[in-house]
């Protein structure tokens, strides 16, 4: 019974989503994948728990006194270990909410990164830099998930007070109109880049704000590539995008006094140090 569920499980977890399928059935398969793993670990103690009782019932031994006496060391042992009975019962409420799958990246306090594996008790999550974590299911507590539908990321630059906004705003929703069209994200691409209007006014630039619609996961290279093309195309316009500058300025005719009275007391000081040294 345990090879044969096992190698079906395998079997199931391994079986890809056919090419074209529809979110519906992408779901199905993410919530199997996330599932199945569970419960192959609980037929697994189910099936040694029975093959251990049957094999005492034909050795002539008593199960029941058996039987009685696990419920009552289970109960004990349950008032002894509340984390780990809240780590399970966490576990099976966070996967009947369907609050994330094997494969997701998601977040939940100081703990981030894409769900390689479950057990009974904890989550194990591959953050993007290399470290694993492996999260009891009562420490996640509320969990943002970052793979689900799409993904809205906000982008602001800062340009000079005399650059012509309208033209940059033109600018933007050509670029964003090429990068939708581009095959290599163009399947990626929910809504293009545009430009959203002016975000406010800063101290030496004029804040442009803009927004792009993804599929989760995919913005970060869109958005590298949009960067890189707004900067080529305001450069060709004349646009200036705008960085802290210091501006030092004289008072003209006052400085050049000032100079010059600069100059006469140096002299000044110069001959009474003559005349102090003249015997």
């Amino acid at each position: 019974l345990w090879q044969l569920s096992k190698a079906l499980i395998e079997y199931r977890m391994n079986l890809a989503p056919a090419d074209g399928s529809g979110a519906d059935e992408l779901a199905r398969s993410g919530r199997l994948r996330t599932l199945l793993p569970i419960f192959r670990n609980a037929l697994a103690v189910f099936i040694a728990a029975v093959t251990v009782l049957t094999i005492l019932a034909g050795l002539g031994v008593q199960i029941l006194p058996l039987i009685a006496g696990a419920g009552i060391f289970g109960i004990a042992i349950g008032f002894g270990s509340q984390t780990l009975v809240k780590d399970v019962l966490s576990g099976v409420f966070y996967m009947m909410d369907d609050a994330f799958r094997v494969g997701e990246y998601i977040q939940s306090g100081s703990y981030k990164g894409t769900v390689e594996s479950f057990s009974l008790r904890s989550v194990r999550l591959r953050h993007h830099r290399g470290p694993v974590y492996t999260v009891p299911f009562g420490e996640l507590g509320a969990v943002q998930n970052m793979s689900r539908d799409w993904v809205l990321d906000k982008i602001t630059i800062g340009v000079t007070y005399d650059s012509d906004v309208d033209l940059a705003r033109k600018l933007i929703k050509k670029i964003g109109q090429e990068l939708a069209a581009d095959p290599e994200f163009a399947a990626d691409t929910i809504e293009p880049l545009k430009m959203q209007g002016i975000d406010n006014f800063g101290d030496y630039a004029i804040v442009l704000r803009m927004k792009l619609m993804t599929k989760p996961g995919t913005q970060f290279g869109i958005k590298r590539r949009a960067l890189m093309m707004i900067k080529k195309a305001f450069a060709e316009n004349g646009i200036k995008i705008a960085v802290p500058t210091v501006h030092v300025e004289s008072g003209g005719e006052t400085a050049a006094a000032a100079h010059q009275a600069y100059e006469a007391s140096k002299k000044s000081n110069a001959a009474l140090e003559v005349v102090r040294d003249t015997p």
